[in-house]
């Protein structure tokens, strides 16, 4: 049966584990070419350069070879109804990536498609971001279990991803939100009943000072999204003071990570110049999506041969 991925939390504790481990191993070893003849279509609504860059990338280096299809291009549930773009790409692909503005047309898209689909980022969730997070974090820190990770902004895509991966890999979760821009209900009631398993803790907080202090993770993103654009001046209004700088990354740990999925707008919900501080691994994230995705993918077409390590 085919393996559709649409959140995070279709995957499982032990699942993620193993894709970051062979994600590191993808990372510093030349792998086979595990999707010889594999046709990945990247069906997009909205631009992108990571997701696109790094999913086109993962299929050469794994030896196939992925399409990137344009709104222009497909018009999808415009120029034609979701269900027949998924059956007419059924015939031509083994996997889709759709990138869209909503999490429903990635529901309709795997109902009607005979070969898996894999979010690529939705109003809802951006699991593929998350998962390559937890790559980097892993990366840097040596473990996942037990570290604080601290969001401040909007409880968005990212926000909830992030807060479900981070709580069933055992991470505590804070975040700091202004008053109507909070994490989903439903994520929230979900991630809670990961925590109880996990041991994991979570805190939903007024202050960006409450959420970060003696955090081993500090992370943003922008506080206005993609779809957005006349939200753009109240937005700026409700998230003033939610800008994360010098000042309140020194309230964290000492060895504390700085961690933003980008595009940034610097002077914003960043600071000027704190992408380069040395506690930054902003791009380190951005290239880690790469190797999390390969992983991703051999486990998505290639189950079999998923423990690359072997």
């Amino acid at each position: 049966m085919k393996r559709d991925l649409f959140s995070v939390s279709d995957l499982s504790r032990e699942e993620i584990e193993q894709l970051i481990e062979q994600a590191l191993i993808m990372k510093r070893e030349n792998m086979p070419l595990l999707l010889s003849g594999k046709t990945l279509a990247l069906l997009f609504e909205k631009p992108s350069l990571r997701t696109r860059v790094s999913f086109d990338i993962a299929m050469h280096q794994l030896g196939g070879h992925a399409i990137y299809l344009s709104p222009e291009e497909v018009g999808l549930g415009k120029r034609e109804p979701v269900a027949d773009v998924a059956r007419v790409l059924s015939r031509y692909v083994d996997c889709i990536a759709a990138r869209t503005f909503s999490q429903e047309t990635l529901h309709i898209l795997a109902e009607h498609a005979s070969v898996p689909v894999i979010n690529a980022l939705s109003d809802l969730e951006h699991p593929c971001q998350a998962l390559s997070d937890l790559l980097t974090i892993y990366e840097k820190k040596g473990r996942l279990s037990g570290l604080t990770l601290a969001f401040v902004g909007d409880g968005n895509n990212v926000a909830n991803s992030l807060l479900l991966a981070a709580l069933l890999t055992g991470m505590n979760f804070h975040i700091a939100s202004p008053p109507g821009y909070e994490i989903r209900r439903e994520i929230l009631k979900q991630g809670r009943g990961f925590a109880a398993s996990s041991g994991s803790q979570i805190q939903l907080l007024a202050k960006p000072y409450q959420a970060v202090k003696d955090a081993d993770i500090v992370y943003t993103d922008v506080w206005t999204s993609m779809g957005q654009e006349a939200e753009t001046e109240r937005r700026h209004l409700a998230f003033s003071g939610y800008q994360v700088d010098n000042k309140l990354l020194s309230l964290a740990k000492g060895d504390v990570l700085f961690m933003h999925p980008l595009p940034a707008h610097h002077g914003e919900e960043v600071s000027a110049g704190l992408l380069d501080d040395p506690r930054s691994v902003v791009f380190d994230q951005a290239e880690n999506r790469l190797h999390l995705q390969k992983a991703l993918l051999v486990k998505i077409l290639m189950p079999a041969n998923s423990e690359v390590a072997e």
